[in-house]
């Protein structure tokens, strides 16, 4: 059994805390907040009103309130963009970051832990720290929210080896979920093409949230045709915003470039579970369809 441990140092915690916390979540986020308890937490986004990706996170029940377990080239934005919404609701809005960290490890690891149950987003408590099921995909594993000065300490005692973060975001690009530069997605593509609903991050009978109007007739009228999907690079070097072509015809563009790449592409395409090899204006590429979406796009 694999006993890694990553340290995710880019990721941060904001608390979201007072008398109006679940209301106010309630009211922004892609998913229901009901669904986050102290045995359950869940992942959501948060769009613009046109429906188009700003931020995503994972929500944990922490006492009275709330964490945001988001991406840390995130954290200020959406600090300030709560609280742009805050208005006069009894809300506080915490930065925690510097005395937080998130340590994800393996989803078998994690079955052999007193408490665990195989359900995703499943939470439970290892002494005082909430350890997570991660919500969209078991095999992205398991997640301990822990307070810094115990990180170590806890590590030890739960027989788990640091290993190089690279490794995590080796194994998220290849299960097709976008492990950094989430920034580089911001006001370019719908949520819904995200895949946010095969990754249990959107909640279609939860009433209003912002962005749902759109969000919902591109599902109802089933206008999603376009799909963010891994790519990754064969020859060449690949930039942000190139266009991608399969026979000359304009097929996706490249949306996060670099080792880990990721590109809004054009579904569905028979083509594309076999690993289609394409070209761009300046090196050739491979499209991946991670297994979960494969039955979506046939």
């Amino acid at each position: 059994m694999k006993k890694n441990v990553y340290i995710l140092e880019d990721r941060a915690i904001l608390f979201v805390n007072g008398l109006d916390a679940k209301d106010f979540l309630q009211n922004l986020i892609s998913n229901n907040i009901n669904k986050v308890t102290k045995q359950s937490s869940c992942f959501a986004s948060l769009l613009t009103p046109q429906g188009k990706f700003l931020f995503e996170f994972i929500i944990v029940k922490h006492k009275s309130g709330y964490f945001i377990d988001c991406e840390k080239s995130q954290c200020d934005e959406i600090f300030r963009q709560l609280n742009l919404y805050k208005i006069r609701s009894k809300v506080e809005i915490l930065n925690l970051s510097n005395e937080f960290v998130v340590a994800c490890f393996e989803y078998e690891k994690y079955l052999t832990m007193e408490g665990a149950k195989d359900i995703l987003g499943f939470t439970f408590k290892y002494r005082e720290d909430p350890i997570i099921l991660d919500p969209r995909n078991k095999n992205l594993g398991a997640r301990l929210i822990i307070n810094l000065e115990k990180l170590y300490l806890s590590l030890k005692k739960l027989n788990l080896n640091s290993d190089k973060i690279n490794n995590y975001y080796s194994k998220s690009h290849k299960l097709g979920i976008v492990p950094k530069d989430l920034n580089k997605l911001q006001n370019k593509l719908f949520g819904i093409e995200c895949n946010y609903e095969e990754l249990n991050g959107i909640d279609f009978k939860k009433g209003c949230y912002v962005g749902q109007e759109n969000t919902t007739r591109i599902k109802l009228k089933n206008k999603l045709s376009k799909r963010l999907l891994p790519i990754e690079i064969i020859t060449g070097k690949i930039s942000e915003g190139e266009k991608i072509y399969n026979n000359d015809i304009e097929i996706g563009k490249v949306l996060i470039n670099g080792k880990f790449s990721f590109a809004l592409i054009k579904v569905p395409d028979k083509n594309l579970n076999k690993e289609l090899v394409c070209k761009s204006e300046s090196g050739s590429l491979k499209i991946f369809v991670p297994k979960w979406l494969q039955s979506k796009l046939n």
